[in-house]
């Protein structure tokens, strides 16, 4: 039974927080700023979602986040990173994330808005489970051929990958159309374009995997080509009412590589295409990329396509603590920031956030509606107002 809407805490006060005030991304509202990062679990049965996927779905949906992603989900068989990836290029696997969005969203806040990450894993495919060594799928390992734009391998060790011809590339094409119009069946209002993390899209615009010379490669404009042929056809499928968005990459992190001013320019087209915003990542086309992590490390990233390309933006990158999002937001730097492992580690961080930004309660499950600050003295105890989450 759904929860009854009129037992859910909540309080009419005047916002001051920018991290909690809503956003419109093109037909799409977003409650607040804060967006649930889409994150690989890497336990799907051939594509398919298990008990698994609605006890994590089930919580991240009910954390209060405006905007929960659904882990990169990818559009045809040979296109996954590993035997756990989530897919949606079968009936099966439509039916079965039909029926877990369905009940996220009876558990949600109203206004929570859901999205998928639409994927293709290109040379690092045929991948080991990161629990089981995220290496190349050797003998016995039930391995496939993977494509890229170039027979370039992700690193030593992995499968040469095929290069795509344009009968390849129109099919890929096809599958990513295919899966976004399933997605729109789902029930999604979001679709978001994956275009970063070395996968195929990030590929091709990369000079580190791209060294094709047709006019898919060489030159910027061709680089991004296919990645913009991609967003437009999603664009094209998809309704109106639904959003279309991409995670890009910022930085290769590498001498030769992508640079926030390829960025910028990629932003820019994808405007052009109908893309209401980006997600600005960095790295994971090399092996070991050249930087070192630390506290908002690629917000810069996102500023500066903020900035050049006059888009919306979402920021990523360690961020943990409630108010350097919330500075993240009031100075401009991004429009939303996106958490990871801050949500799998605490899945009720906005909740927490709100009571530390002083922003109006989260609104809680009825059962779950006591452990409000307002209303549970143990609170105080139990998350001393510190800033921390």
């Amino acid at each position: 039974m759904a929860p009854n809407r009129k037992t859910w805490v909540d309080e009419a006060r005047t916002m001051t927080s920018t991290l909690f005030s809503p956003l419109t991304l093109g037909p799409v509202t977003l409650p607040n700023r804060v967006v649930v990062s889409p994150m690989c679990q890497y336990l799907a049965d051939d594509g398919v979602p298990n008990e698994w996927h609605w006890m994590h779905y089930m919580q991240l949906a009910m954390s209060g986040a405006g905007l929960v992603m659904f882990e990169a989900t990818h559009v045809e068989r040979r296109g996954r990173i590993t035997h756990g990836c989530l897919g949606l290029y079968s009936d099966a696997q439509e039916a079965a994330l039909t029926r877990l969005l369905a009940a996220a969203r009876r558990v949600a806040p109203p206004g929570t808005r859901f999205g998928v990450q639409l994927a293709h894993a290109g040379r690092k495919g045929s991948a080991q489970r990161p629990q089981d060594g995220a290496q190349a799928l050797g003998p016995g390992e039930d391995a496939w051929s993977t494509v890229a734009p170039s027979a370039v391998p992700f690193s030593a060790g992995w499968h040469v990958p095929e290069e795509l011809d344009k009968a390849g590339m129109q099919r890929v094409l096809a599958a990513f159309a295919q899966a976004a119009g399933r997605a729109n069946r789902v029930g999604f209002e979001l679709v978001e374009l994956h275009c970063a993390h070395g996968y195929l899209l990030h590929e091709f615009a990369s000079p580190l995997s791209n060294q094709r010379t047709d006019g898919y490669g060489g030159s910027e404009p061709a680089r991004f080509r296919f990645p913009l042929d991609v967003a437009l056809a999603l664009r094209d499928i998809l309704p109106a009412n639904m959003a279309l968005g991409a995670r890009i990459t910022g930085s290769d992190y590498a001498p030769n590589g992508l640079t926030v001013e390829n960025a910028v320019m990629f932003a820019g087209a994808l405007k052009e295409q109908g893309v209401a915003y980006v997600c600005v990542s960095g790295g994971g086309n090399l092996a070991r990329p050249d930087v070192k992590p630390s506290a908002g490390y690629q917000v810069p990233l996102a500023a500066r396509v903020r900035a050049g390309a006059r888009i919306l933006t979402r920021a990523v990158g360690l961020i943990v603590d409630p108010h350097q999002a919330e500075r993240i937001i009031a100075t401009g730097d991004a429009d939303m920031v996106a958490i990871a492992r801050g949500f799998l580690d605490n899945p009720r961080w906005a909740w927490h956030a709100a009571e530390a930004l002083d922003a109006p309660a989260i609104m809680r499950p009825p059962a779950y509606a006591r452990t409000d600050a307002r209303v549970w003295p143990g609170a105080a105890l139990a998350r001393p107002r510190n800033g921390s989450c």
